[in-house]
């Protein structure tokens, strides 16, 4: 686990110095480098090195990927950029790639592909993994029951310690750090490490012995809640059980940590309106449309904060210096709320917050806004005096700037509670609604207190 940032920060750092080179390379070049550099690495850094390229030469790379790695590569690929290379594939390639396809990936592909070639890959596989994949596709794409591992070691409940040990040696995951223990329908039953099990005598029955203390995950389970409890667990993975108590699969930390990634990547994206699946290089049409509409949301926002201003148009006639004055006060309470907005999301997305707690909270912002508040007013406002030579101008914006930190810091935690309450992710939605409310408050508040004061 600590070595895990260095191997990632390792293959970025070669993903990087390999696109560098292709850039720089000759047609005949990039196909002798890529050809060298996919022999060395694995499937994943594949994916991110085919990413890395321009769609066209993306193509022409991938005709350089083995039969062999082909699935593993576009399994690990983003969608958009997956979906670049899956649409130009004739359906006897696409057949012949997804032959005998395990559930998991097909799972993972199934979005990017016709429905006639998903019924054909599925009228591959073996019953057990057709079995695997109808299971996956009952849950939603925000359900841990739809990204199962099935790499486990089942033992009958009622077995003794010699039995477990010859299932275990048969068994095709010989590596797994503990096993589950199930009745003849398969219901869960508990849990032992192998390293309990060893210290067993060979008659010993399973169920008197010491079973590791974890509860299994049910399959409708999100994600976040998901991943969350097998980092919090120290176990390798946990068993995932339907609502009759079936053992269905299991999430390992593995795909926890995956996950973990997306959703980062997730809400990093939705704060501009993109998200994680985001080709790097899609068609300039596909990047402006999507783009488009986000834009056209902070048009009306910026309308809305410019309308505030022409209200006021005869005092900044007047007084000039408050239209110089003006962009500081929304950008303070824009970076004061950023601050509070971005602390209560995480503590959303982690389950820190409740119904119980959020009035402590929102004291605690409000007077961290307020010790802000005074402490830069006093700056600002001395500063802002001495600029213009005018005491009352500095007064105003003192003034202007306490409150708008203060409203900063209330929006801040009560937008993204009402946007999750209203089943809006507040990553994506939240930033823009608090921009707004700053921008609006500052620019009344200066004017207004402008219009009032400084006015003859």
């Amino acid at each position: 686990m600590t070595e895990l940032p260095n191997e990632i920060d390792h293959s970025r750092e070669e993903v990087s110095q390999l696109v560098e080179k292709l850039s720089q390379a000759t047609d005949g070049q990039q196909e002798s480098l890529f050809e060298q550099a996919i022999e060395r690495v694995e499937a994943g850094e594949i994916a991110l090195l085919l990413e890395s390229l321009p769609i066209s030469e993306r193509l022409e790379r991938w005709q350089q990927v083995a039969q062999d790695e082909q699935l593993d590569v576009l399994v690990a690929m983003r969608a958009e950029a997956r979906g670049a290379i899956l649409r130009t594939l004739p359906e006897s390639t696409l057949i012949a790639l997804l032959d005998r396809v395990d559930a998991e990936s097909l799972i993972e592909l199934a979005d990017d592909l016709p429905e006639s070639i998903v019924d054909a890959a599925v009228g591959r596989m073996t019953a057990r993994q057709r079995n695997w994949f109808e299971q996956a596709n009952q849950f939603d794409d925000d359900e841990v029951g739809r990204y199962l591992n099935h790499e486990m070691v089942l033992i009958p409940v009622n077995a003794r310690a010699a039995d477990a040990l010859r299932v275990l040696l048969r068994s095709r995951y010989p590596f797994s750090d503990q096993a589950y223990l199930v009745d003849a329908q398969g219901v869960y039953q508990g849990a032992i490490s192998l390293q309990q099990l060893a210290s067993l005598t060979g008659s010993q029955r399973l169920l008197d012995a010491p079973l590791l203390d974890l509860a299994p995950l049910q399959a409708t389970t999100s994600l976040v809640d998901a991943t969350e409890a097998v980092e919090h667990s120290d176990l390798s993975a946990l068993p995932v059980i339907d609502q009759d108590g079936r053992l269905l699969g299991r999430i390992s930390l593995q795909l926890a940590l995956e996950l973990t990634r997306e959703e980062y990547e997730s809400r990093l994206m939705a704060t501009v309106g993109l998200d994680e699946e985001t080709d790097l290089f899609s068609p300039i049409w596909q990047s402006s449309k999507r783009r488009a509409l986000w834009l056209g949301i902070n048009l009306l926002t910026a309308l809305l904060a410019s309308w505030v201003i022409g209200q006021f148009e005869a005092t900044l006639v007047q007084v000039v210096s408050l239209a110089v004055l003006m962009p500081i006060v929304a950008s303070m309470g824009g970076i004061a709320g950023s601050q509070t907005l971005t602390l209560v999301v995480r503590g959303l997305a982690m389950g820190q917050l409740a119904q119980g707690n959020l009035r402590a909270l929102l004291s605690k912002e409000m007077g961290v806004g307020l010790l802000n508040g005074i402490t830069w007013s006093v700056i600002i406002g001395a500063v802002a005096g001495l600029w213009f030579h005018d005491l009352a101008t500095g007064l105003v914006m003192a003034a202007a700037i306490i409150i708008n930190i203060v409203v900063a810091a209330l929006a801040g935690v009560i937008i993204p509670v009402v946007l999750d309450r209203q089943e809006i992710d507040p990553a994506l939605s939240g930033s823009v609604v608090l921009t707004t409310v700053t921008d609006v408050v500052g620019f009344l508040t200066f004017l207004g207190l402008g219009t009032l004061v400084l006015l003859p």
